[in-house]
């Protein structure tokens, strides 16, 4: 069986130690790495590839935004899951509008755990209903919702890749699906954020849901 390879990034040693013991419990996954902060982290994806990164957001020398942001700048395109407390819902929203895959509270149980890695791996963006309300609420704030003519500007090739995405499929598996390149992929991905306002696939399918472009 091929394991899934996980990199853990935290601060906090207790936080790190606690997450490898139950992932190691799951013979689905390997940790392969771990850093204290998002230059260690970086330094470490020079070299490694891993399936997915578990991101801290509250960390020194280079926090888990910034952390993002770089690895967008560097075009690294590994699914982020945001390890978050109680009491950080709005570095939370930045985080998954700059594109994570999801969120784990740092006390989250074992099988909400595994559920979350397993699908930022698919490609699919896990949220609860409350946090993808929160979500389209900052949208809301930053951006106009888009009028029924605006919503027009999508092709129907845009508009079945966007659906697509809402169901976590990943861009390989629309590219077969549409008989097309995956890059070409990738170009309508572009053109739909440009025509939404938004920068990440996260955003597209947010804004798109409350548009009523598309549906779950």
């Amino acid at each position: 069986m091929q394991k899934n390879k996980v990199l853990i990034v935290d601060d906090h040693l207790v936080v790190r130690e606690g997450l490898k013991l139950i992932l190691e419990t799951n013979e689905r996954f390997e940790i392969i790495g771990e850093a204290e902060n998002g230059e260690v982290a970086l330094k470490f994806l020079e070299t490694q590839k891993p399936d997915v990164i578990l991101l801290d957001l509250n960390m020194p020398t280079l926090n888990g935004l910034d952390t993002i942001k770089a690895l967008n700048d560097r075009e690294i395109s590994i699914p982020i899951i945001i390890l978050t407390t109680y009491n950080e819902d709005e570095l939370m929203i930045k985080g998954l509008e700059l594109g994570a895959k999801g969120y784990l509270l740092k006390d989250t149980g074992r099988e909400d755990l595994f559920r979350t890695i397993e699908s930022a791996i698919r490609g699919a963006t896990l949220l609860q209903p409350e946090i993808m309300a929160k979500l389209l609420g900052a949208k809301e704030k930053k951006s106009k919702v888009l009028t029924p003519f605006e919503a027009t500007k999508l092709t129907e090739k845009e508009l079945f890749i966007l659906q697509a995405t809402a169901k976590g499929y990943r861009n390989k598996d629309i590219a077969f699906d549409m008989g097309i390149a995956e890059r070409t992929v990738k170009a309508h991905l572009t053109n739909i954020y440009n025509k939404l306002g938004v920068n990440t696939r996260t955003e597209a399918v947010a804004v798109a849901l409350e548009s009523g472009m598309i549906h779950l």
